[in-house]
């Protein structure tokens, strides 16, 4: 019996790795077919990557395309300054955090704003996207939906690109860090990095696509374990709250609206119930810092895909019969 699902899709630079290893696991199940896809920064990356590949040669060519995009971000990265020294490889595993070129830029973007250190505004994941995803196709593709979230600079409002409307500067708004790249303009209109407004905008997905059921890849984690004291880890956890926070509010919405569903008090005929499902893998990824989602190294990616393969693994093991259903998760236990 074949189930649909829709899928959103944090960002975390690197870290989205992960995310290809839940999508490269989902794509074994045949049993599982994607409706429509939300997605941030490195997800709206991956949501596009697949996207493409769907269209032009269904889940093979899904898997595949996946694979190469993200040897092209390995392979862009592979002679820059930005790689673990010795001792964070010995010590810390994946962070970048006494590699002295990444404290250099530490500092250099604590002082300088892109507009400053990069005035030609050079950003090499153009050139990866555009070797990775054939936009034109992309255009016409409606193997899967697309939901692409980008923050306006100007009004705070979150933009959601939808399919048709995906483009190489869309898939790079949606990734604009502000502290390293200048804001991406579309339509005249200035945008950063969909994560501040959206990581992942959920309501698309409730309003833009039939099935009920939407399963959220978590990358950043929710908790952590202690009250980071250094000026990195305090850092680390406010980018982690940051980012989450969007979600965390739709997640509440989502609690109310279907507590008044249950009671009786809103028409479900008007009102879409929607069962919640996720992904994560807190334990894993909590042990690493900010300064790892710039780590490009291929290693270091197979890692984290490895990690998203075998947590999709485990909740497809525990929770299929539950899609169409049910939530796999308690919402109001989880965000209220």
């Amino acid at each position: 019996m074949i189930k649909r699902i829709n899928l959103a899709l944090q960002g975390g630079g690197a870290h989205g790795a992960y995310t290809w290893g839940v999508l490269d696991r989902l794509l074994d199940d045949e049993r599982l077919e994607v409706e429509a896809i939300s997605g941030t920064s490195a997800g709206a990356m991956n949501a596009a990557v697949f996207a493409d590949g769907m269209g032009r040669g269904g889940r093979a060519e899904a898997k595949r395309s996946l694979e190469m995009f993200w040897q092209n971000i390995s392979k862009a990265s592979q002679y820059g300054p930005l790689q673990p020294s010795a001792f964070d490889r010995a010590t810390t595993g994946w962070n970048l955090d006494h590699s002295a070129a990444f404290v250099a830029f530490d500092m250099l973007t604590r002082m300088l704003s892109p507009y400053q250190f990069n005035p030609m505004n050079y950003n090499p994941l153009r050139q990866v996207l555009e070797n990775s995803v054939d936009f034109k196709r992309l255009e016409g593709c409606r193997a899967v939906k697309l939901f692409i979230s980008a923050s306006n600079v100007k009004t705070g409002k979150v933009r959601v690109f939808k399919s048709g409307e995906i483009t190489p500067d869309v898939l790079l708004a949606s990734a604009c860090l502000p502290f390293l790249f200048q804001a991406v303009t579309i339509d005249g209109e200035p945008y950063w990095d969909g994560g501040y407004m959206g990581n992942p905008a959920i309501f698309p997905l409730i309003y833009g696509a039939e099935t009920p059921d939407v399963l959220i890849v978590q990358v950043n984690p929710l908790g952590c374990d202690r009250v980071p004291t250094t000026a990195s880890d305090i850092m680390n956890r406010l980018n982690e709250l940051s980012f989450n926070s969007s979600l965390m509010r739709e997640m509440r919405a989502i609690a109310f609206v279907t507590d008044l569903i249950d009671d009786g008090k809103l028409d479900s005929n008007q009102y879409k119930r929607v069962n919640v499902h996720w992904i994560e893998a807190e334990k894993q990824m909590r042990g690493l810092g900010v300064s790892s989602k710039l780590n490009a190294r291929m290693d270091f990616l197979l890692h984290l895909k490895a990690i998203g393969r075998e947590v999709a693994d485990c909740w497809i093991r525990n929770h299929f019969d539950a899609i169409g259903h049910r939530s796999t998760i308690d919402v109001k236990e989880m965000f209220l």
